[in-house]
């Protein structure tokens, strides 16, 4: 089964669902990240997580354009286990207060582009969370009267992590496409019934093409979920990738940085169609991003904003589908956001997003909104190709008749190698 977290129509859904999101367009560069592991983007969770009744708080960083200071609050909810806000109540799920103000911010300084810093940690220091699960974050402006005030939201989940679960790669149990495709299969150590359990499989951060599992049997002591269509994933390719850390000459895959009207340009080198490609092993972030530069000490807040320009040559535009730069650097979505456009004049596909210093990694995904469930997006533009090493993350959700929400037994990442 297939989720699309933006309409969950596979769940059965039809509420509100968290997203991650910006909601006002002065709003850039958002990263959160767990205080104990750091924001290293090769480690990094698609969703950040906290482990119930361990050390560590949420770290939330981002930048908001112009030089004015706002005072702006933040809020927790509770979720279910399809990222629905449920009614718990904030007694229910933590201790201390599930709201607050963000009193942490700095300016930037030698900048071209000025902007205000806002740092947080979650939850407060005098609290803690009691109960597992997914949560989401709202961060609002108090002064934003007359309108909703939402700056942006973000999804993060607290895990009890004391349930054992074991989750490999092989290759598909029906042997098809096992050069391209990766098979996902899960076994929980645990005594609940299966149908207390709810199993879903995320491949890099991509919502697309997330994974509900099925019951398939028991393992020894453990409910397995394996050798289903549905643990199939399409392998995709290697992770594109660029760094403007250096204005003053051109990283890798820049073509050149440019000055117009006090702005900066970062053109990147044309992308190609990689789908009839060997595969290419290498390391990168897959589909993460970092802050960066070389010639100064803060990159919080000397990084600057710079326009960088994609641009994918062909000679005539798809007919009936579309081109999304699709990584941390669009939240993982496939909207007119990350949409590239078709220009005639120079037969390209091009798109210009606005960005803060550092290194990005992103995939070219095709979309015509006529898939069948198991259709592949990589293979229009990257091919896929059952070496790559995806970073597959498995959730283990538990709901009996006994508990009062959706508990978030586990989480499990890891990276697939063949």
């Amino acid at each position: 089964m297939t989720i699309v977290l933006a309409v969950v129509a596979s769940w059965g859904v039809s509420a509100r669902v968290a997203v991650d999101s910006i909601w006002r367009k002065d709003v850039r560069t958002v990263v959160m990240f767990n205080s104990t592991t750091g924001d290293n983007p090769q480690k990094a969770l698609p969703v950040p997580m906290l482990t119930l009744g361990a050390r560590g708080r949420l770290v939330v960083e981002f930048d908001v354009m112009g030089t004015r200071s706002e005072r702006l609050h933040w809020s927790i909810r509770h979720c279910d286990r399809c990222w629905v806000p449920d009614d718990l109540q904030p007694e229910e799920f933590m201790t201390g207060f599930a709201e607050g103000t963000i009193e942490d911010f700095e300016f930037s300084f030698t900048t071209t582009v000025e902007y205000v810093h806002y740092r947080c940690l979650l939850p407060d220091r005098y609290a803690a969370f009691t109960h597992s699960g997914n949560y989401e974050l709202t961060i609002s402006s108090e002064e934003d009267l007359g309108k909703s005030g939402v700056l942006l939201t973000r999804r993060f989940c607290v895990s009890e992590q004391k349930t054992t679960v074991r989750a490999t790669n092989t290759r598909p149990y029906d042997g098809i496409g096992v050069g391209r495709r990766q098979e996902v299969d899960v076994a929980v150590a645990t005594d609940q019934r299966p149908e207390y359990l709810t199993v879903a499989v995320q491949q890099n951060g991509r919502l697309d093409n997330m994974r509900l599992l099925e019951f398939s049997g028991y393992e020894g002591q453990a409910v397995l979920f394996a050798n289903r269509q549905c643990n199939i994933f399409d392998g995709g390719n290697t992770f594109r990738y660029f760094d403007c850390s250096n204005l003053r000459g051109t990283g890798y895959n820049v073509s050149s940085v440019e000055n117009y009207g006090g702005e900066q340009f970062v053109v990147l080198n044309p992308e190609d169609d990689r789908s009839r490609k060997h595969y290419l092993n290498e390391t990168v972030l897959n589909g993460g991003m970092k802050v960066n530069i070389w010639d100064r000490e803060n990159p919080r807040l000397e990084a600057d904003y710079v326009w960088v320009n994609f641009s994918l040559p062909m000679q005539q535009p798809y007919m009936d589908g579309n081109v999304h730069v699709v990584g941390a650097i669009t939240d993982w979505k496939m909207d007119s956001t990350s949409m590239m456009q078709y220009n005639p004049t120079i037969k390209a596909y091009t798109l210009r997003l606005f960005l803060k210093q550092g290194y990005y990694s992103y995939q070219l995904l095709y979309a015509n909104g006529q898939y069948s469930q198991w259709e592949s997006k990589t293979a229009q533009l990257e091919g896929d190709h059952s070496e790559t090493s995806n970073r597959y993350t498995v959730y283990v959700y538990q709901h009996t008749p006994a508990d009062r929400g959706d508990r978030l037994l586990a989480v499990k990442s890891f990276i697939a190698i063949r």
